[in-house]
């Protein structure tokens, strides 16, 4: 067992870069610093610093304590803010990265402001893995692309998936490059499932966990994406059956909730189920 004291002692003494700048951001005494990162290297039973005339650096031990140090003291810390909290109610939300993350995150801010009570934790990620994070009870609502007539939802809205490219024209008789999410994307799959039924070749020229990534792979004219026609950038062009690209399966965009969901995570859904309306509408409209 780490002493909680001790790990603060060694993170403040690597932060500071020596002793005595960590004495003072911890009100100790340059000598009691040292002494509590004495004590912590005789708990891990490895040198933790080297020690400088004027600076300290980590050993190979200590570097591989410190991101654990970092965790065990932030861990901590988040015990006790839940513990303090009392009746703050915590609401888990997943959405995917590429969804109007700039629009939505608003949402979410405001929806923070006028719930006080509320504490939110929010993760974006590939639906596969925020579907699997619900089943497991680890969230307690998700927004999540899937293709159409799953499980049930509170609320669903159809996709219109494109094919998309910066400056680059696709070959006809070459394999498709695909800019493209990683494995586990629905995406992905629908592209590659897309372009075998259709007797195209492919590879992947570039993949990014991230919408940025995707859309600075299509301005380098890296290859062709398949997207969801709301999050295509200025810049892009969406590619037409001229180009020599299949139709896509039809997917859909799912709010899913968990079991007997409390009232803060029933109200979270109506103002994503608000929004999201308002986005298909406009999109419809357009």
């Amino acid at each position: 067992m780490f002493d909680l004291d001790l790990l603060k002692a060694f993170v403040s003494v690597v932060d500071a870069g020596g002793f005595t700048r960590a004495g003072e951001r911890v009100h100790r005494t340059q000598s009691t610093v040292s002494q509590q990162v004495r004590r912590l290297e005789e708990q891990a039973g490895h040198e933790l610093l080297v020690r400088g005339a004027r600076t300290v650096s980590l050993t190979g031990e200590g570097e591989r304590l410190l991101s654990y140090a970092r965790r065990i003291l932030a861990l901590s810390a988040e015990a006790r803010a839940a513990l303090a909290e009392g009746s703050v109610e915590v609401v888990r939300l997943g959405m995917p990265e590429d969804f109007a993350v700039a629009a939505l995150t608003g949402l979410i801010a405001d929806f923070a402001r006028s719930h006080p009570h509320v504490r939110l934790s929010v993760r974006c990620a590939l639906s596969s893995a925020l579907a699997a994070d619900l089943a497991r009870g680890d969230l307690d609502l998700a927004l999540m692309k899937r293709a159409p007539g799953g499980l049930p939802a509170r609320a669903v809205w159809p996709e219109r998936l494109v094919w998309v490219a910066g400056p680059f024209e696709p070959a006809p008789d070459a394999p498709v490059p695909l800019v493209a999410f990683p494995q586990g994307c629905l995406y992905r799959d629908r592209a590659v499932h897309a372009l075998e039924r259709a007797g195209r070749d492919w590879r992947i020229a570039y993949e990014s966990p991230n919408l940025v990534g995707i859309e600075a792979a299509l301005a380098g004219g890296l290859g062709v994406a398949l997207l969801e026609r709301r999050a295509c950038a200025p810049g892009q062009r969406i590619l037409a059956a001229a180009d020599g690209l299949p139709a896509i399966q039809p997917t859909e965009l799912a709010l899913c909730l968990a079991e007997r969901p409390a009232a803060a995570v029933d109200a979270l859904a109506a103002a994503i189920i608000a929004f999201c309306d308002e986005e298909a509408g406009a999109r419809h409209a357009a």
